[in-house]
C-alpha cells in the first residue's frame, strides 16, 4: 500500500498542575505502544475469538451430518456407526420440523444405499440427484435436503444474500419486496436458469389471461 511503518511523534503537552495534584510525572506510551495496545491486540484477541466460535460451530455441524458429506465417508461406516449417526441426527431433529423422518427407515435406506451408490466419488447434492432419480429413499432424501439448506457459515446475513447489492441497486430504489425476491432467486439459481426455455415460459404465462395476448 506504500505506506511507511513509521508513527508521527506527538508534541508532549504539558499541563499546568493545582495543589494537592501528584507531582510525579505519569509514564506516556509511545506511539507504537499505542497502537499495540489500543488496537493491535484487541484486533487479535477479536480474530481468536471468531475463529473459536467457528471451529466449535462446525465441528458441531461435522458431528450431525458429517456421515452425509460424501459416498466414500457413507460406505466407510460399518452397522454400528451408522446406526450411532442416524439416531444422533434423530435425536436433533425429532422435535422439529423433520419430526416426519423415521430412525428406522433413515438406516435401513442407508444401509441399502451404501451398496447401490456408484463406485466413484459422490458429493452430497450428487447424492441426493441420485436418490430423487430412484425414488426410494424418502428419508435419506430429505435428510439430504436439511445437509444442503443448512446454514453452514458463521457469516453475517447480509453476507450470505451478497447478490443483492447488485441487484438493487440506487436506480432501482423504488423496487417492491415481491419483485426482489425473485430476482435475488433467478440469480441464486443461475445455472438451473441456463436451461429454461424461455419462449416455453412466457407462452405459459399469456395463456393464463387471454388479454396478455395483445402485448406479446
Amino acid at each position: 500500500m506504500n505506506v511507511e511503518p513509521v508513527f508521527p511523534i506527538k508534541r508532549r503537552v504539558i499541563r499546568k498542575r493545582y495543589f494537592g495534584e501528584n507531582n510525579e510525572d505519569q509514564e506516556s506510551q509511545s506511539s507504537e505502544e499505542s497502537f499495540r495496545v489500543n488496537y493491535f491486540l484487541i484486533v487479535v484477541d477479536m480474530a481468536k475469538t471468531s475463529l473459536k466460535n467457528r471451529f466449535e460451530e462446525l465441528k458441531t455441524f461435522e458431528s450431525i451430518f458429517g456421515f452425509l458429506y460424501n459416498s466414500q465417508k457413507l460406505k466407510s461406516l460399518d452397522e454400528n456407526e451408522l446406526k450411532e449417526c442416524c439416531q444422533k441426527f434423530y435425536s436433533t431433529f425429532s422435535h422439529g420440523n423433520l419430526s416426519d423422518v423415521i430412525q428406522d427407515g433413515l438406516f435401513s435406506e442407508l444401509k441399502v444405499l451404501q451398496f447401490t451408490l456408484p463406485n466413484e466419488s459422490m458429493s452430497a447434492i450428487e447424492i441426493l440427484k441420485y436418490v430423487k432419480s430412484a425414488d426410494c429413499y424418502s428419508n435419506v432424501a430429505i435428510a439430504y435436503r436439511v445437509l444442503l439448506t443448512v446454514l453452514v457459515t458463521v457469516a453475517s446475513a447480509e453476507r450470505s444474500f451478497s447478490k443483492l447489492k447488485l441487484i438493487k441497486t440506487y436506480l432501482r430504489s423504488s423496487m417492491a419486496q415481491e419483485r426482489l425476491n425473485g430476482l435475488a432467486t433467478l440469480s441464486i439459481e443461475k445455472d438451473m436458469l441456463e436451461n429454461i426455455d424461455l419462449d416455453v415460459t412466457i407462452n405459459d404465462f399469456v395463456s393464463q389471461n387471454a388479454r396478455r395476448s395483445r402485448f406479446v
